[in-house]
C-alpha cells in the first residue's frame, strides 16, 4: 500500500462545493474522493454545502497502482 500525499487547495470563490473542487482538479468523477476529503478535513463537515472563501482543503492524491485507468463502455443502442 502506498502512502497518501496531499495537495492543498484554498477556496477562492463563492458557491464552491467539495464535489466542484474534485471536478476542477481531476476533470472527472472520482468515486469515494469526497468522503476521503471529509475524513482528511473533518472541519469541512460543519462548513455547510458551500465552502467559505479562504478555506484550506487537503485533497488526497494517490499514485495509480498500474498507471492504467479502466473505463467501461456503455452501449445505449444495439
Amino acid at each position: 500500500m502506498s502512502a497518501t500525499t496531499y495537495e492543498t487547495v484554498v477556496v477562492a470563490g463563492d458557491f464552491i462545493t467539495i464535489d466542484l473542487l474534485v471536478w476542477r482538479r481531476f476533470k472527472r468523477r472520482t468515486d469515494g474522493l469526497v468522503d476521503r476529503i471529509l475524513m482528511s478535513n473533518p472541519e469541512l463537515a460543519v462548513a455547510g454545502p458551500y465552502l467559505p472563501v479562504g478555506t484550506v482543503v487537503k485533497i488526497p492524491i494517490d499514485a495509480p497502482a498500474s498507471g492504467a485507468v479502466r473505463v467501461e463502455a456503455i452501449r445505449l443502442w444495439n
